[in-house]
């Protein structure tokens, strides 16, 4: 019989950013083995949360056991009897994928907190999260999915999980967060916000429930309320500057900036709740693709080492493509400016030279090493698998409605019924299989200069197949991100990024002025053409130069005061433009059935 593992979770002292946890065990006879996950689902890096633990003991039967080290992520304790263990977790990250706890409020993933013994995956799990004494943590909740089982007003007490993979996905928020509940097709969901915040609650939790309500409907309103989907909750961490998410299967983590919400009295929709709401809807479509709808690699996966696929491309790219659209769908946007969020991704990736040498399934493979791990030639070398696998699924879904009958809302949804409802991981080149299957077209080609090639997408070709105007054009300035512009001005390009609020060079992208220049990551500009270069005017002083003009730039490499003669050029043919176009007949019916106008 396998037995029931019992955790506890205590926090007697928030300044010292740790969690303390024990474990009991009981029915398990001889050497046992325990295990902590290296990754967290959703996020490509082995993170080894093991390094977090302090203080690790175990007692069998009530007599202390010597714990044997496996590796860094497992341990192994004999003798017989009750199994007990207790550790510390240092809890000081405040990103959604570890632990974090201080005066201000507590986060945690179960895989940081929480051991797995040999043999117990399917067991009863329970975690009793022990209300805190301090005086600090006055007014605190608990907000999680985990399955309540005897809880105090304040959601401290006593919560179960029905197996290992449900505990290490459900996070735990523990704040005197504000919460805003609201109704999705017969299904709670929440907004928990941990954080100063002021804003219009009303108006977010209506953008949220129709958003919600138009991708639970593309799925024919799956999965249903039930074991395992009780409620979702989007718990949320504001802060001053902060943006990301990681999805789970009835919740999503998320970061955002205290600027992102709208306040009462404000109807404009701003760039800032636009992009909270593309976040959000980026996260709640993974309860599907990627949660559910899931590469077998990962499903197969027991998180201690890597697990690779060639497809993030599909799950996380597509996801992408998805996002805004929903919201165009749930009438946040109008395809005016949906077009132009289309045409800022395209000028993305357009401005990367790594488009030109690293392909969408190497970069889907190397993600481990490469996009979770990013230096100063990322942009150089590394293609953005959202970005342009978010373009790849634009081209695809064009193609599809060009070709045939179907869209791409009909892959998703036949992947959803062979693989996701029913718990299967989708084999390599799955969505590309499916495409081909039910639209009867010959994707070959399209998949082979799409995802093993560097040739430049037909965007501009796919485009005028559905009345919309497709430019590119060159940036008008140092801060044109792509999009309708009413500028005619051509802006200069040196070729160079600056680190966030900061003259230091990020990167220098190849066959750049910059590069001849002999300009380096890290090096801090200092003076332009005699000028004082601070982060705030450094596109200003780039702006007042005329192409082809030889400056002098003075700039520190480390300690040492050096300078150099750049020449910017013209801006080159980078940035896109998307607009609606003048069309009838079949381009524009196409383009109603996709777009809506």
């Amino acid at each position: 019989m396998t037995p029931v593992v019992r955790f506890e979770v205590s926090f007697p002292d928030p300044r010292a950013h740790r969690f303390d946890v024990n474990c009991r065990i009981d029915g398990l006879r001889g050497a046992v083995t325990f295990r902590l996950p290296g990754w967290i689902r959703g996020s490509y890096l082995v993170r080894d949360f093991a390094k977090h633990i302090l203080d690790l003991r175990a007692t069998r039967g009530g007599a202390q056991q010597r714990i044997e080290r496996l590796d860094k992520n497992r341990f192994r304790i004999g003798g017989e009897g009750e199994i007990g263990l207790s550790y510390g977790v240092n809890a000081f990250d405040e990103s959604v994928r570890k632990a974090y706890l201080d005066t201000r409020r507590g986060f945690f993933n179960g895989s940081s907190l929480f051991y797995c013994a040999q043999g117990c995956e399917k067991a009863r799990f329970e975690v009793r999260i022990a209300k805190p004494a301090d005086a600090v943590c006055e007014g605190w909740k608990v907000a999680t999915t985990l399955k309540a089982e005897d809880v105090d007003a304040a959601g401290f007490g006593l919560y179960s999980a029905p197996d290992y993979e449900t505990l290490i996905d459900t996070p735990v928020e523990i704040a005197p967060y504000q919460r805003y509940d609201f109704d999705v097709d017969g299904v709670p969901h929440a907004l928990v916000l941990s954080g100063r915040v002021e804003l219009d609650a009303a108006r977010v939790t209506a953008d949220l429930a129709r958003i919600c309500h138009v991708e639970r409907e593309m799925f024919g309103q799956q999965p249903v309320r039930g074991p395992g989907f009780e409620q979702y909750l989007f718990l949320t961490n504001v802060v001053a500057a902060g943006y990301g998410g990681l999805e789970h299967k009835s919740s999503t983590a998320l970061i955002c900036s205290r600027g992102d919400f709208p306040r009462v009295g404000k109807a404009e929709l701003s760039r800032e709740y636009r992009t909270f709401l593309g976040l959000c809807s980026h996260e709640y479509f993974h309860l599907w693709n990627v949660k559910r709808i899931t590469a077998a690699a990962f499903l197969e996966s027991d998180l201690q080492r890597e697990a690779y696929t060639r497809d993030l491309w599909h799950y996380e790219g597509t996801t992408s493509y998805y996002d805004d659209l929903f919201l165009l769908r749930a009438n946040v946007i109008d395809a005016v400016t949906y077009l132009d969020l289309l045409a800022e991704a395209a000028t993305r990736l357009q401005r990367s030279p790594a488009r030109t040498a690293h392909t969408l399934e190497d970069a889907s493979f190397e993600t481990w090493i490469k996009y979770y791990q990013p230096d100063e030639n990322s942009l150089n070398a590394s293609t953005n698998y959202y970005v342009k696998g978010a373009l790849v699924s634009l081209c695809l879904d064009m193609t599809l409605r060009l070709k045939s009958s179907v869209t791409l809302d009909d892959v998703m949804r036949v992947l959803w019924q062979r693989y996701g409802s029913r718990d299967i991981g989708v084999p390599e080149g799955g969505l590309a299989a499916v495409a081909q299957e039910i639209s009867g077209v010959d994707l070959a080609a399209f998949f082979d200069k799409a995802l093993r090639s560097t040739e430049e997408l037909p965007l501009a070709e796919l485009f005028a197949e559905f009345g919309v105007g497709a430019v590119l054009r060159a940036s008008t300035s140092a801060i044109d991100e792509g999009g309708r512009t009413a500028s005619r001005n051509q802006g200069v390009w040196a070729g160079l990024r600056l680190k966030p609020g900061d003259s230091t060079i990020a990167a220098v992208l190849t066959d750049s002025p910059a590069l001849r220049a002999g300009l380096s990551a890290g090096d801090q500009l200092i003076a332009l053409d005699g000028l004082r270069v601070t982060a705030q005017n450094w596109t200003r002083r780039l702006d007042a130069i005329d192409a082809g003009v030889e400056v002098r730039v003075d700039y520190f490499r480390g300690e040492e005061l050096m300078s150099t003669t750049l020449t910017p050029v013209a801006a080159p043919l980078d940035t896109w433009t998307f607009t609606l176009d003048e069309v009838d007949g079949d381009k524009l019916e196409r383009r109603k059935a996709w777009l809506g106008v």
